[in-house]
């Protein structure tokens, strides 16, 4: 109901600030998490950026997901939680507890702060890390009855944190949850309209097929997603009475290869993507580029393969409807290029971000 309260932890991040937008938009009011209250000016210009002047409607808190103290304080008088904010490293951590640990830990605080203080549902942004890892290759798309096998061999550090922390929070409310229900959102590749230059991980490999600095493209294939129907999913799993209790993959449609995204920039874009590598990269080659580069190595065990998911849950439960895979892929060039991001920045020729 518009005007109660909603806490949306990692507010200052890609995912979350699009939260804040849908939900203020809804006529809520906001609060969020932010581990220092320095960043308060820094989340207000990304609304703007978003179309939206937050005023007294949106409030700050401090907290970290390493520690239990602000936690209480952020969730009081609250009726719903986004629990939005997770890590996710551009390298790969020294340890993979480095990432697992405040991913599992941090959202056990949220949830138990969230039933201790009366609040009636969490969203928990998890991802589709948490499905389509771990297993043999299916012909059939993964779907929300599918996990990720954490012991598999193609599980790295962000996988494993997204896997254990879900687990761990379903495991919570079996055994400890009380009145407090719970949702969760599987996002696959979060694109789409970026608010600042601290943008996602995701959003790099627009940024560099953009700027050229990608030799050519490895066979990778993944899903995408807009990133404001992700806020639109959390939008709808908050307050949808068929979501209690479920998981929901958020994905477009097809899975794509990296040049396929490739060949849509082009298309689309022009001059705009001259840029852009078309031409795909043999797995030989990527796998010599791996000796020297540890980011490279991350992704040796995808090449190749191709899987895909399907959003019939979302979209028979909740009636969501996402943007195309086309649209998800410009608004993020485009989003890049109007905040001068890119190499050839588009500022000059009128490129805007636009928010609906």
């Amino acid at each position: 109901m518009a005007g109660e309260l909603v806490l949306v932890t990692g507010g200052s991040g890609f995912v979350g600030s699009h939260c804040i937008v849908q939900l203020l938009n809804a006529g809520y009011h906001v609060r969020t998490s932010v581990r220092s209250l320095s960043r308060e000016a820094e989340v207000r210009q990304m609304l703007r950026v978003g179309g939206v002047d937050a005023g007294d409607r949106l409030s700050f808190a401090a907290a970290d997901l390493t520690s239990d103290s602000g936690w209480a304080a952020a969730v009081a008088g609250c009726t719903y939680v986004h629990h939005v904010a997770s890590p996710f490293p551009p390298n790969i951590p020294k340890h993979e507890d480095e990432v697992i640990i405040p991913a599992r830990d941090g959202a056990l605080r949220v949830l138990k702060a969230a039933r201790d203080a009366g609040v009636k549902r969490v969203v928990l942004t998890s991802s589709y890390a948490a499905i389509g890892y771990g297993q043999p290759q299916q012909s059939a798309p993964f779907d929300e009855t599918n996990w990720t096998n954490p012991d598999g061999d193609d599980v790295r550090a962000y996988v494993k944190s997204k896997t254990l922390a879900e687990r761990a929070a379903w495991d919570f409310m079996q055994r400890e949850g009380g009145a407090l229900e719970l949702s969760v959102v599987n996002p696959v590749a979060i694109l789409g309209p970026v608010l600042a230059p601290d943008y996602s991980t995701s959003i790099m490999l627009i940024k560099r097929l953009m700027d050229g600095d990608m030799p050519g493209c490895p066979r990778l294939f993944f899903g995408i997603v807009d990133v404001r129907d992700v806020a639109d999913m959390h939008m709808r799993c908050m307050t949808h009475p068929g979501a209690k209790g479920e998981r929901f993959m958020a994905v477009a449609g097809e899975f794509l290869s990296i040049a396929q995204i490739a060949r849509i920039l082009k298309r689309k874009l022009g001059a705009a993507a001259k840029r852009v590598p078309t031409m795909e990269l043999p797995d030989f080659l990527v796998r010599l580029a791996a000796r020297g580069d540890p980011a490279v190595q991350q992704i040796l065990p995808e090449l190749g393969k191709r899987k895909n998911g399907t959003n019939a849950k979302a979209k028979s439960v909740l009636g969501w409807q996402p943007r195309s895979n086309e649209e998800a892929i410009l608004a993020t060039a485009e989003s890049l290029a109007a905040l001068g991001l890119l190499k050839d920045s588009a500022k000059k020729s009128g490129v805007s971000v636009e928010i609906r």
